[in-house]
């Protein structure tokens, strides 16, 4: 059976989102306030429908993206959503077609990588994606956390700033400079547009219903804004008549230690509050060393986020930074041909340059495997013991994860 692959018109957009729910498997309605909301904002040459004569059966879409990289540069990136193939139409290389289509375009523009999040794990390997970066979700039990439960604010140990309740519009003001002064210093910061600010702060239309966190705000000693936390409540009473609520946290941003110490000092010691979850956090996140029983935060959640496609192998390698000086020949393995090749990357604190190259290779991989030396989160040792990497210079690995990996892991914060 032919299908026909293309990009949708504007009169095409409500049944696109529709097929996109049922794919979801959401109710597949869409209200009038959702197509008035979302169309404006859409690419709609970007935005991707499989038709079985007539009927849209799955969905893709991309968006341009920046991806902070090590040392706080943008990598221009073609961010992938809304994938979907309806249950009558699976195994049939649908996704397989709006993808290599989509990479093309993106290869085309120039487009250093592509990114997405992945709601299943084995589906992307095969298209050059790989895990860069992770996260992590705690639940801190603070009947035993060992914290002061007389917390009054931010003592000279946090800067001797202090916290402010805020609100929505103070978030949407001060929030985007706070997010790309993270994002200077961490790798695997995916760009929030100011629609993405309306949308977290309840200031644009959801298809869900909104409910209006707290919002606190920390401010250093000199009155500069270091830091925000979003966090919600709900309302539980034991058979004791004693509140047993659980905090739960939608966003914390904080771009000194002091403002992220005393933000999580703050959630903790809010009265009513015996539970605290953290939302998406970096694996390496501050928090459970905070405590000071360490054993009051329990994992809840530890899974993949971002997954990167690395399209071009100089774009990618040469904004970042290095922390010491060394070379490395990568012999890629690209199926789809958009970076593949034998690349030597030379590298300093100075700068870094990738070329073409004959010379024999050091390390021999997939061009997925490469994602997650990209942003400095993984050992290529670990890989090699994997047999994902094949170390074709003795010593080669090692050598890598001097000169790839980094202090901070990569941290993506947004789902998109």
């Amino acid at each position: 059976m032919s299908f026909e692959v293309r990009a949708i018109d504007e009169s095409e957009f409500r049944d696109w989102q529709r097929a996109k729910r049922v794919g979801f498997l959401r109710p597949p309605v869409v209200p009038d306030e959702e197509v008035a909301d979302r169309l404006p904002h859409t690419d709609l040459s970007r935005t991707y429908g499989v038709f079985d004569r007539g009927r849209i059966v799955a969905t893709f879409q991309s968006f341009a993206q920046q991806v902070s990289t090590v040392g706080g540069a943008n990598l221009a990136a073609a961010a992938v959503t809304g994938v979907t193939v309806s249950p009558t139409h699976r195994r049939r290389g649908l996704l397989g077609r709006m993808m290599a289509d989509d990479l093309a375009a993106a290869k085309e523009r120039g487009d250093a990588c592509a990114t997405l999040i992945a709601a299943e794990y084995p589906i992307y390997g095969r298209f050059g994606f790989g895990v860069a970066s992770w996260t992590t979700v705690w639940e801190v039990d603070l009947t035993r956390a060992g914290f002061d439960r007389r917390w009054s604010g931010p003592t000279a140990e946090d800067g001797g700033g202090r916290i402010d309740l805020s609100d929505g519009a103070e978030i949407r003001k001060e929030g985007p400079e706070l997010h790309r002064r993270v994002a200077a210093r961490r790798a695997g910061v995916t760009d929030r547009t100011a629609r993405g600010w309306d949308v977290g702060t309840g200031n644009a239309y959801s298809p869900d219903p909104w409910t209006e966190p707290f919002y606190a705000v920390y401010r250093s000693a000199s009155g500069e804004v270091e830091g925000f936390v979003a966090y919600g409540a709900d309302d539980k009473w034991s058979d004791a008549k004693q509140p047993v609520n659980t905090a739960n946290v939608r966003d914390l941003i904080a771009v000194t230690p002091a403002a992220e110490r005393a933000l999580w000092r703050y959630v903790c010691s809010v009265d009513w509050i015996t539970r605290v979850t953290t939302g998406n956090r970096p694996p390496h996140d501050v928090l459970p060393l905070l405590l000071p029983d360490a054993r009051a935060a329990r994992v809840l959640t530890h899974a993949d986020m971002l997954w990167l496609r690395v399209l071009d192998v100089a774009k990618v390698f040469e904004p970042r930074t290095y922390a010491t000086e060394g070379s490395l020949v990568l012999d890629v393995r690209d199926g789809a041909g958009f970076a593949g090749g034998r690349h030597l990357l030379e590298a300093s604190p100075q700068g870094a340059s990738v070329t073409p190259t004959t010379a024999p290779a050091d390390l021999v991989l997939d061009v997925a495997d490469l994602a997650p030396l990209a942003l400095g989160d993984e050992s290529a040792v670990r890989l090699a013991a994997l047999g994902r990497i094949e170390e074709a210079t003795a010593g080669a690995a090692a050598r890598a994860d001097l000169l790839l990996r980094t202090p901070l892991r990569p941290w993506s914060m947004d789902i998109f």
